[in-house]
């Protein structure tokens, strides 16, 4: 078996993979951050326009905007068992990041029903540096990890 073989069929091994575990590592800790006090403040609730909780007192966050972030990361962990998956994962990610971003121009910072995830404006221009961030990522890394010259 090659090299390059090998290091994409293992966790994490390669760049994209490695990747992928990073973007991953990160959506779990914002997603387990927005339930510390302290680091999310004001009255969190279940899932709507009207949870008041400030992650970093800039993000506004509900209990199923981090269950969101959670998932993103555990599916972000389990992509970077595979370079393919990886690849997928950055930029499928980023294209509902994208519709996020367009859902949020039309409900950030509206106190009406179809902000329920909710969302304010520091929240919407997060998810379209996250979009371009993770297709531009799952597009320019290499899915398979390179090998020497003259190896």
């Amino acid at each position: 078996m090659s090299d390059v073989t090998t290091a994409t069929n293992r966790y994490a091994g390669s760049s994209i993979q490695k990747v992928a575990l990073v973007v991953g590592v990160v959506f779990l800790l914002v997603g387990i951050a927005g339930f510390v006090p302290g680091l999310t403040t004001g009255d969190l609730a279940g899932a709507g326009h009207g949870s008041m909780a400030m992650l970093l007192g800039l993000f506004q966050v509900s209990v199923l905007h981090n269950i969101v972030h959670l998932l993103f990361g555990v599916v972000g962990l389990l992509a970077a068992n595979r370079a393919t998956g990886s690849r997928m994962y950055l930029v499928i990610g980023g294209v509902v990041y994208f519709v996020l971003w367009i859902y949020g121009l039309f409900t950030a910072g509206h106190s009406f029903g179809a902000n329920f995830v909710p969302l304010n404006w520091a929240d919407n221009w997060l998810h379209l540096v996250l979009a371009v961030g993770m297709v531009a990522l799952g597009i320019v890394f290499p899915r398979m990890r390179q090998r020497p010259v003259g190896a």
